[in-house]
């Protein structure tokens, strides 16, 4: 048996009650699931890219403790972003006293704000950009279609951007997972600065919509994957580990009562673990703010599916979680 490093043992001794406790059985949970043989699927919402999280979760893809993500354009575009710009972001600690005018001067100098960090337009955003649109070009022109994480795959194994790297490689998450060729789902890509920027080719003419293949597509993409995955042949079920809330985390839950209730596949496996980390609180309405137990009646969880939330900051918890289950 592996011996946990100091990090965990911390955990452990300290992490005892409350969220804290939570994170600890979250943290068990995950292990055991992998224990018994079974896959996981991680959705990233918010700007966990941004926040790095790629230091530490493109060791858990290496090492094969994720098998699937699902994430937004944000996170698909800003882990490279990260990569090829790195030294031109700007951090702004004093953010919440910043004024209009403030906010106005970082635009200007072409300083988009995430929180505290500031991402660089020219470097970033026009790095990506000079080489993606050759890439839908190119695909266009053989009649080739693809998912919107099959050309970033594309545009990181081409090795165009090496010129550009200004952090270690092995700390992106996006070039950890196109190594491995890792499914992605990725719902709502056109919100995303690149799906943006695609739009606008296809308002000028230079590009057609069905370049990029759409949502629909990604849904049945994970529909099939879902299935082969969840059989008893193949693995001892799947879980689903949620940072954050919105179309990162409900598109790829809600595959379960897709195929059990509209495909009429009685047979299909619920989600086998769930957690989520969430600072939205429990209110009305809310998918971020909803207990795991409401997953039950849309038929996404079953009664005795392992369920867990930790009510904390994502950019705190995460990285603690993913260095417990690596025994760090």
């Amino acid at each position: 048996m592996t011996t946990k490093g100091q990090i965990s043992q911390f955990i452990e001794k300290y992490y005892l009650h409350f969220n804290a406790a939570a994170l600890v059985d979250a943290s068990k949970g995950y292990e055991a699931q992998l224990a018994q043989g079974s896959k996981m699927l991680v959705s990233l919402a918010g700007a966990m890219s941004t926040a790095e999280l790629g230091k530490i979760f493109a060791e858990m893809i290496r090492q094969d403790k994720v098998h699937i993500i699902s994430c937004t354009g944000a996170n698909l575009e800003e882990d490279i972003m990260n990569l090829v710009a790195h030294s031109h972001y700007k951090r702004v600690p004093d953010y919440r006293d910043l004024t209009p005018q403030d906010e106005w001067a970082l635009l200007e100098k072409g300083l988009n704000r995430v929180t505290d960090t500031c991402i660089p337009e020219e470097e970033a955003f026009r790095r990506i950009q000079e080489h993606i649109v050759k890439i839908w070009k190119d695909a266009e022109a053989n009649g080739e279609r693809y998912l919107p994480h099959e050309y970033m795959y594309k545009l990181l194994l081409s090795g165009v951007l090496e010129q550009y790297y200004e952090i270690d490689i092995k700390d992106s998450w996006m070039y950890a997972a196109a190594e491995k060729n890792l499914p992605i789902v990725c719902p709502g890509w056109e919100d995303s600065t690149m799906g943006n920027i695609f739009a606008s080719y296809v308002l000028k003419g230079e590009l057609n919509a069905s370049t990029v293949k759409s949502g629909i597509e990604y849904m049945t993409f994970l529909a099939d994957w879902y299935t082969v995955n969840s059989s008893p042949e193949v693995s001892g079920g799947i879980g689903f580990f949620q940072i954050g809330g919105g179309i990162a985390g409900d598109f790829p839950i809600c595959v379960v009562p897709m195929l059990y209730q509209d495909m009429e596949r009685e047979d299909t496996p619920f989600w086998s673990y769930f957690c989520q980390i969430s600072d939205s609180t429990t209110s009305y309405g809310s998918y971020s703010g909803a207990v795991p137990n409401e997953k039950i009646t849309w038929g996404k969880l079953n009664i005795d599916t392992p369920k867990f939330i930790i009510e904390s900051d994502a950019t705190i918890v995460a990285p603690l979680i993913f260095a417990y289950i690596l025994d760090m």
